[in-house]
């Protein structure tokens, strides 16, 4: 008997429930239960949960690239849209961060906007070689500080006890002051703390991989 269902319901059930039960609640039988099948039905489409979350992950920076890929004016402006748009996407789900490090994309419908990403670079005079470098080092810390993000705040507006800033300051020997007086800053102003970081990336990459420009460049 053929399935009931598509890979795309399936992917679509999971997104929905991961924003109620975490990646850690996310299972096989409870997306079976959300879409009123038996469990071996889901196998049609998914041999294991970590191929369901491959195509999570697929589907998420389907959804992230779903409209015009704008043409960059420079590497800085593409590195740094790339990742606070990355950002937004992994926060609009609760372990979205979890989710999409470590999988393996499905597709490559991703290839645009890379592309543009890459040219921006090539642009700018950079090795192939280097701007791959640049742009996964952005992305790692981008994925990076979301997953920190989202051990702090598993769901907007809400902090988990573990990482309340006061009682971390309070719990730490008074002969480490500056350890204590750390955990405001660790656990606080994601936003602020995400636009340094990733402005120290980019200055990373300006003194350590952008090329030397020719001594017949006028720039």
């Amino acid at each position: 008997m053929p399935p009931k269902l598509d890979r795309a319901q399936v992917v679509d059930a999971a997104l929905r429930l991961l924003d109620e039960t975490g990646l850690e609640g996310l299972t096989l039988r409870r997306i079976a239960t959300e879409l009123d099948v038996k469990a071996p039905a889901l196998y049609w489409h998914f041999a294991n949960k970590q191929a369901l979350l491959d195509e999570m992950a697929t589907e998420m920076l389907r959804r992230m690239f779903a409209g015009p890929v704008a043409v960059p004016e420079s590497w800085q402006e593409a590195i740094t849209t790339t990742c606070r748009t990355l950002r937004t996407a992994l926060l609009g789900y609760r372990d979205g961060a979890k989710v999409f490090s470590g999988t393996r994309l499905t597709d490559y419908g991703h290839a645009e906007g890379q592309q543009a990403l890459l040219a921006a670079f090539r642009r700018a005079g950079f090795e192939l070689a280097d701007a791959v470098l640049a742009f996964t080092t952005a992305y790692a810390f981008t994925t990076g500080f979301v997953i920190e993000e989202q051990a702090v705040h598993p769901v907007p507006g809400e902090r988990a006890p573990d990482y309340d800033p006061e009682r971390r300051a309070a719990a730490i020997d008074p002969g480490h002051p500056l350890a204590a007086a750390a955990s405001r800053e660790l656990f606080g102003d994601f936003e602020r703390r995400f636009e340094r970081g990733l402005a120290i990336v980019v200055a990373g990459v300006e003194a350590s991989l952008r090329p030397e420009p020719s001594p017949l460049d006028p720039s």
